[in-house]
């Protein structure tokens, strides 16, 4: 028997509290640079940015926008207790935003050849979602 063993299952999932605003923005079409500078803590509006700039080939721009995502993410995590470590649910929809960074920080430190943050990141995710792993790819 493992001395250090966790017997109640590992820390409870965080949810992050719900902040609709940003979400609704981008759904009806505000640019995501307009809704992380009226939403800066928002991860969700800098992932969309991590994601556009991937998209359009501007690498090392996506990569600060996820940095600056996944950052202002373990903010929040923070703050909703969560100690570095455990669940954090896809399913709950304002983790998305946190989750959807973590894995454009992945995608843009593997693009730029960082192999030891790509692999950190990308384990963290499917540590912390293995939906959002699955979903995200």
């Amino acid at each position: 028997m493992a001395i250090h063993e966790n017997l109640l299952g590992g820390p409870p999932p965080t949810h992050l509290p719900d902040d609709p605003g940003p979400r609704e923005l981008l759904a009806g079409g505000t640019s995501a640079a307009d809704v992380a500078a009226k939403h800066p803590t928002s991860s969700l509006a800098w992932a969309r940015l991590a994601d556009e700039a991937f998209e359009r080939g501007s690498v090392v721009e996506s990569y600060a926008y996820a940095r600056t995502g996944y950052h202002r993410g373990l903010d929040a995590l923070r703050r909703s207790g969560w100690k570095g470590h455990g669940p954090v649910p896809w399913e709950h929809e304002p983790n998305r935003g946190f989750l959807r960074a973590l894995h454009a920080l992945a995608r843009a430190a593997q693009a730029i050849g960082e192999k030891e943050e790509y692999e950190r990141c990308s384990q963290f995710l499917k540590d912390s979602s293995p939906e959002a792993a699955e979903v995200l790819g």
